[in-house]
């Protein structure tokens, strides 16, 4: 083995021939070749570092020293004269490209709402017409908010774990956005109209159904407010979405938190009934506990499901599209 003297000229001199040889090259194979050839596994670098892995720790750190140095060295001027040689090319296919300027130029396509997004803003600016209030609520909710203050009792079957996402005893995600109700009587003081859109979850998969779908919420608390206003209200808003000569219908229907209590349903484009809301006047158990004077005001509120709306106004017939990110599917919608 070599003194460290020696070995430092030996590989001055290597150094001086990799300059010079690099200097000469002109394309990246041959770069690379000149690579391999002073750091492969042939090289003489790699045979003195086969070498001093049987000396002590304290010699193998004085000639390692050496053998780092050089092999830096090799890498630093490797990758300048890579970056010169891409330079070169790049500067002489610019040299070489010629551009028809009388050729059209390359299109770029615009984007579009999802078509859930534009039937929200559909249904918001219908209801703020009207002099409602937008809110938004949190979307994990507790049991309080969700269920109880909603007079929805311990043993209904949308508190079970195979209807509802629980995240432990108390906290869920949201089945409906009728727990902003509860808050916006917290908060504000009557009368007033507010819608909630947002999301909610729930067990459920199919054509018709999804575990995460869009729901807005509506609540309205007035002086003498009735049933009669609230169908009224109903069909107008339908009519603003859809047009004048849609049929709907209402049914009976029974939620824990009003009372009486309606479905309404629409007429798609085959003649079948899709329930697409429900409603009704708000239960007298949920009032009472915000001390609201039942003989000044009453309070009627509605829940729209919003996937349900699309379905109808763009014919389509498995709400899980809205879902799957087909570009052929959402591009198809345009704001109106």
């Amino acid at each position: 083995m070599k003194s460290l003297k020696e070995l430092s000229i030996v590989f001055k001199n290597i150094f001086k021939e990799f300059k010079q040889e690099l200097h000469n090259i002109h394309n990246l194979q041959k770069v690379d070749y000149c690579k391999s050839k002073y750091l492969g596994k042939k090289s003489v670098l790699i045979q003195y570092f086969k070498k001093i892995k049987k000396f002590s720790v304290e010699i193998k750190k004085k000639y390692s020293f050496i053998l780092n140095n050089f092999k830096q060295k090799i890498l630093e001027n490797i990758l300048i004269k890579k970056k010169d040689i891409k330079r070169k090319i790049l500067e002489n296919k610019k040299n070489i490209i010629q551009y028809d300027v009388s050729l059209p130029g390359r299109r770029i396509e615009t984007g579009s709402l999802h078509p859930v997004t534009i039937i929200i803003q559909k249904i918001l600016s219908f209801f703020l017409k009207m002099g409602f209030i937008s809110l938004e609520g949190p979307e994990i909710e507790d049991e309080y908010h969700n269920f109880d203050a909603l007079n929805i009792p311990q043993n209904h079957p949308s508190k079970n774990f195979s209807d509802t996402f629980w995240f432990d005893s108390n906290r869920l995600l949201r089945t409906q956005t009728s727990s902003m109700q509860i808050r916006a009587l917290e908060k504000y003081e009557v009368p007033f109209r507010i819608v909630i859109p947002g999301k909610v979850y729930r067990y459920d998969l199919d054509s018709t159904h999804t575990p995460m779908f869009h729901q807005i919420e509506g609540l309205i608390i007035e002086p003498l407010i009735s049933f009669t206003n609230l169908k009224w209200f109903l069909n107008l808003f339908l009519q603003d979405i859809f047009s004048t000569d849609i049929k709907t219908r209402f049914r009976n229907s029974y939620f824990p938190f009003t009372m009486p209590s309606l479905e309404m349903d629409i007429q798609n484009s085959e003649g079948s009934w899709l329930e697409i809301l429900g409603g009704g006047i708000v239960h007298p158990n949920v009032l009472k506990k915000f001390n609201i004077n039942s003989e000044k005001y009453s309070a009627c509120a509605f829940g729209i499901g919003v996937e349900r709306i699309a379905m109808l106004k763009y014919n389509i017939s498995d709400i899980r599209y809205f879902f799957e990110n087909n570009i052929n599917f959402l591009k198809q919608f345009k704001k109106e």
